[in-house]
């Protein structure tokens, strides 16, 4: 483990940079003169988010389980500078995932033509560095000059997730517990069956993923003391981008990443174009939102009393990860807990004990939620196979059995809300479980890490449903949020607890 502060002692203080500043520069190069701020901005972000974690630093966004082209004219329409596409990509295989992102790239520039709007692509993936890398961005690109736009003159990666304790420093990716930095890559996250790796340093990360391609002496490193340096020391740096190269970044706070974002929007305004692959709060950082405060019962119920005075609220537990089960054991033995289900996950995968298991777990969580708070959680041994396909078809399995529970419970018994534990649970969840296309981000329930939405379709609309990730937190965090939308006061009842 290394000390922040140690770290940090060879590199410039942070220096403040206030979101109006970036947003502000945003409409500037978009075209837009100084008592324009009110307008529909002319420059959009697409962000495909590869399961539905990323939505966690925003607030105020539309969000898409669905791609077709009127799912995106709907969002367009809303006047919002960022879209989030639920893409769930981090849950396919290979083929899939690229299959997704092509279908996502052409139906927003397709929604988009004819308007003013000018689309930029953002790759949204996981701050402890898992998923499909560099897949997804080399689809994007061919997707990108397929229809006609310009190729990327580089791909600016920024992993780091301040808020959750992920930041970058010399190009080298830590976790932060508390002051003591671990290298990701000394973590259970890099140990991942499908999508691990070796390297923390972000350079050889892509020299790595991407099998010698892109060589780590090719990569633009934009380190702290050049973030800091400020916008036109990283306009400099990234003029020498071609070819679409990884410029990696550094990142310890927010504002280090408006730093980025200033530098990045003097580059375009000199003609270079990029892509992004990114952590949670860098889509933040680019439109120039501030970051929204935890959400209240108040503002997470709106004025749906019907929905509030329900008994229950639905639990779904899916990650394996052990901040997770930390997180479930901590709220078993703190709250009241009505009824806890087990998805055995050797029943749902054997053909003939699935039926069965499945309706059994039915009835118990629809009676006990006429009670109070329910768990839906799979067996908490993590069973993989022995190549990444096949975990992740076990992964898929699994999912699909959860979200034929919250499917039938929803038509049973409609719970007060719903928390969804992990990426790939989550995602499902929404788009299947609760048939959620379209929807409103609200903003974090707690500081910048898990986000409630608002369904604007389907069978959830008025159920505050909160997406949230398998790995950030403290080990109280879970019992945080179900205390604050199971209480009667519209004040937070949440911590700050990371």
């Amino acid at each position: 483990m290394e000390d922040l502060e140690k770290l940090l002692a060879g590199y410039p203080s942070e220096v403040t940079v206030d979101a109006a500043e970036v947003a502000a520069g945003a409409q500037k190069a978009a075209g837009y003169g100084a008592g324009d701020a009110d307008a529909a901005p002319s420059r959009v972000f697409i962000v495909l988010d590869d399961d539905p974690t990323g939505t966690q630093s925003v607030s105020g966004l539309p969000v898409l389980t669905a791609w077709q082209e009127d799912d995106f004219k709907w969002a367009l329409e809303t006047g919002s500078p960022a879209v989030y596409v639920l893409t769930n990509s981090r849950s396919l295989g290979e083929d899939d995932a690229a299959e997704r992102n092509r279908e996502v790239v052409a139906n927003a520039l397709a929604a988009a033509a004819g308007s003013d709007l000018r689309l930029s692509f953002v790759s949204r993936s996981d701050s402890t560095m898992r998923g499909h890398f560099p897949l997804e961005t080399d689809v994007l690109t061919e997707a990108m000059t397929s229809a006609g736009q310009p190729a990327p003159d580089g791909v600016v990666m920024v992993p780091a997730f301040p808020d959750a304790g992920r930041i970058t420093i010399g190009s080298v990716h830590y976790t932060n517990k508390d002051g003591a930095l671990t290298p990701v890559a000394e973590t259970e996250f890099a140990k991942d069956a499908t999508f691990g790796y070796q390297s923390s340093n972000l350079k050889n990360y892509v020299d790595e993923k991407s099998a010698g391609r892109f060589p780590a002496s090719d990569v633009i490193a934009l380190t702290l003391d050049i973030i800091r340096a400020g916008a036109g020391p990283i306009a400099r740096q990234l003029a020498g981008a071609h070819n679409g190269i990884p410029v990696v970044a550094d990142a310890v706070t927010e504002d280090d990443l408006r730093l980025l974002t200033l530098g990045v929007q003097e580059a375009e305004s000199a003609g270079k174009k990029f892509l992004y692959r990114v952590g949670p709060p860098f889509p933040r950082a680019a439109i120039g939102q501030e970051p929204h405060a935890p959400l209240t019962a108040g503002e997470a119920f709106g004025d749906n009393d019907e929905t509030r005075a329900r008994p229950g609220g639905l639990i779904v537990v899916g990650s394996h990860v052990g901040m997770t089960t930390r997180q479930l054991d901590e709220l078993q033995a703190t709250r009241p807990i009505v009824h806890t289900a087990e998805l055995d996950v050797a029943a749902i995968i054997d053909e003939e004990q699935r039926a069965p298991h499945v309706y059994a777990v039915v009835s118990a969580v629809a009676e006990g939620l006429k009670r109070g708070d329910v768990i839906i959680h799979t067996s908490r041994k993590l069973v993989t196979a022995d190549t990444g396909d096949a975990s992740l078809d076990i992964s898929r399995r699994v999912s699909a059995a959860v979200v034929d529970v919250v499917r039938r419970v929803l038509a049973a018994q409609p719970p007060r809300f719903v928390i969804a534990k992990g990426g790939i649970t989550s995602s499902d969840v929404a788009s299947k479980g609760l048939q959620i296309r379209r929807a409103m981000v609200s903003g974090p329930m707690l500081p910048g890490i898990v986000p409630l939405w608002k369904a604007v379709d389907g069978p959830a609309q008025g159920i505050p449903y909160v997406v949230f990730p398998g790995n950030v937190g403290g080990d109280r965090s879970l019992v945080d949020v179900v205390a604050t939308l199971s209480s009667t006061s519209d004040e937070s009842s949440t911590r700050a607890d990371q």
